[in-house]
């Protein structure tokens, strides 16, 4: 499976089929029994604990469920990954969180916690911090998972617009067809722990992948849409 810089790499398929562990592999969490990992030209895999945590240093991670430390206000919670990893004053680091919350639209918002905002707010902060480092990519799990179709959308072009002004390579985990058909510019289909399919939303409709079709027309509703607007019967 490649992904490709500066755009968004959608990664689908069932529960089970794989697209978490996936993800755990690819940021290290996992280690993979079979199999090599490249970051550029760089072999992840092989890589030991102190050369692996520099690239980590590159990786921001926007969890599902945001991951937000309650106890922190929204400005303690961006700033987090400096205090980690760069040696920078608290004027450098304030000043980048600021331009992080004007990135997500959260300007205002540094001395509030996250038990204060709203889910698709929490949901920004995450995306937030997961910048704040200027890594060269960004791992988004179920981003949308929770949230209001109009806040989803709201979430899906953020991470877009971040993608494509900051060349970044962006790798998204998905069950959401909204954001499939939305901002799919890469798409990759997992059954069974293999990459079934792969292409962008501009595909999917034509494509004649079994596996593909069963599992975006598993709905009704959308496989009455298809045969509609192909006059089908």
């Amino acid at each position: 499976m490649n992904f490709e810089k500066g755009k968004t790499n959608l990664i689908i398929g069932r529960s089970g089929a794989g697209k978490t562990v996936l993800l755990k592999l690819l940021v290290g969490l996992m280690e993979p029994t079979a199999g090599k990992i490249w970051y550029s030209d760089v072999n992840f895999t092989d890589l030991d604990k102190q050369s692996m945590r520099e690239i980590r240093m590159n990786i921001g991670m926007l969890f599902q469920g945001s991951a937000l430390f309650d106890s922190m206000t929204v400005e303690e919670n961006i700033r987090f990954p400096m205090d980690m990893f760069k040696k920078m004053t608290l004027a450098e680091k304030r000043k980048r969180v600021d331009y992080c919350l004007e990135v997500v639209g959260l300007e205002g918002t540094n001395d509030k916690y996250p038990s204060e905002v709203s889910g698709g707010m929490q949901k920004r902060v995450g995306i937030a911090r997961a910048i704040v480092l200027d890594p060269d990519y960004l791992f988004c799990d179920e981003p949308n998972s929770g949230l209001d179709p109009k806040t989803s959308l709201l979430i899906d072009e953020l991470i877009l617009d971040i993608t494509r002004t900051n060349q970044t390579t962006t790798i998204i985990n998905t069950h959401d067809m909204n954001s499939v058909m939305g901002i799919g510019e890469n798409i990759s289909l997992i059954h069974e722990g293999k990459v079934a399919w792969q292409g962008s939303k501009d595909h999917i409709i034509d494509s004649d992948n079994e596996l593909l079709q069963s599992f975006i027309f598993a709905s009704p509703f959308l496989k009455d849409l298809k045969e509609r607007a192909y006059g089908q019967k």
